[in-house]
């Protein structure tokens, strides 16, 4: 199974927090070592403030009960850091806490203009709650950080140094407390604000490619993603030719998309025309059962690659919600294939 395993592929473009939800999901997969996984988890949750955690993932480990000195004076820091960034924007949170439930909030030019000319508010403070937004999203505070991150993005301009961190911040924050609905307007706030800058060409690839890889997480569990999914990764010629250039294997949630959607089967013969150009790139059992129903016409290999095509989605955390769904599509277009260029069948 590690040989159609790709989290190590997908990690590599998604934010350090949004890995941990994949590398605990393969522990329980037996496809690699477990403790090799706890150890990687331990290293890579130690680039971060998450105390508990860390602990946790020792305890897992077998590597004791009690705190060690060094990881206690961690948690002391923390906290005394995470105070010393409260109190910075303390007079600032009081006034949000005036404004909260007037119309004032609902506008941000409007709150600008107030902040400023009532309240004496400078757009240096921004600075100051985008630290704290960080902070506590180090921690793992993130439904308080998404607070944060949102009065940061009603007032902050477009033009400011910290602007498409906030959004990649938010974003990830919506994503890791599963807020769907939240997280698809950030997923268009970003996409928007990437496709409309002026990045090179090299910076605007990686940032789509980042893109991609993220917006997979919320495609696959928003109700709408499964539309939206085909329409950004197979008809905007920007994505689809980051996907081609950068990260091919992104072809197999684009393909399980389409085979569980049967209102967009037109879209199928547009998905071939990509899987043949990047076969020699990229294939797996999910984009050869199309190739052998589209293209070769081989009902026996489409059927055999549809149980790999099983296996495949068990062990992807992406997709693994889909399971039933697949198999059911994927059986009816066998049959409704077959029928098709059948003039007689046996039943």
């Amino acid at each position: 199974m590690a040989k159609f395993d790709l989290t190590s592929r997908n990690c590599q473009f998604l934010d350090r927090h949004l890995t941990f939800p994949l590398l605990e999901f393969l522990c329980d997969k037996n496809i690699y070592d477990k403790d090799v996984l706890l150890e990687y988890i331990l290293e890579t949750v130690g680039k971060t403030n998450m105390i508990d955690y860390t602990m946790d993932t020792r305890k897992r480990l077998k590597l004791g009960e009690s705190m060690p000195e060094e990881l206690a004076q961690r948690r002391a820091k923390v906290l005394s850091k995470l105070k010393e960034l409260q109190n910075e924007i303390a007079p600032l949170m009081k006034i949000m806490e005036e404004l909260k439930n007037t119309d004032t909030m609902k506008d941000s030019k409007t709150l600008l203009n107030v902040l400023q000319k009532d309240f004496n508010f400078k757009i240096e403070m921004l600075d100051s709650v985008y630290k704290l937004a960080k902070y506590l999203y180090e921690c793992g505070n993130y439904i308080d950080s998404i607070s944060y991150l949102y009065f940061c993005l009603l007032v902050m301009q477009t033009n400011d140094k910290n602007y498409l961190n906030v959004l990649w911040g938010k974003l990830a924050a919506e994503i890791l407390t599963l807020n769907w609905s939240s997280a698809l307007e950030d997923l268009n706030r970003l996409r928007e604000f990437i496709d409309s800058s002026n990045f090179t060409n090299v910076q605007a690839l990686q940032q789509r490619t980042w893109l991609i890889h993220w917006s997979v997480l919320v495609f696959f569990n928003h109700s709408k993603g499964r539309d939206l999914i085909i329409d950004m990764f197979l008809y905007k010629p920007l994505y689809l030719n980051a996907i081609q250039t950068m990260c091919p294997h992104i072809l197999r949630y684009l393909a399980t998309a389409v085979i569980i959607n049967r209102g967009h089967r037109n879209a199928l013969k547009d998905l071939i025309k990509v899987i043949q150009q990047e076969s020699y790139t990229y294939r797996d059992p999910i984009t050869e059962f199309l190739e052998h129903l589209y293209v070769n016409f081989d009902f026996e290999s489409a059927r055999m690659k549809l149980h790999e095509c099983q296996t495949v989605i068990i062990n992807d955390f992406f997709i693994i919600g889909c399971l039933t769904e697949f198999v059911d599509n994927a059986r009816l277009m066998i049959f409704e294939t077959f029928c098709r260029i059948h003039q007689c069948i046996t039943i």
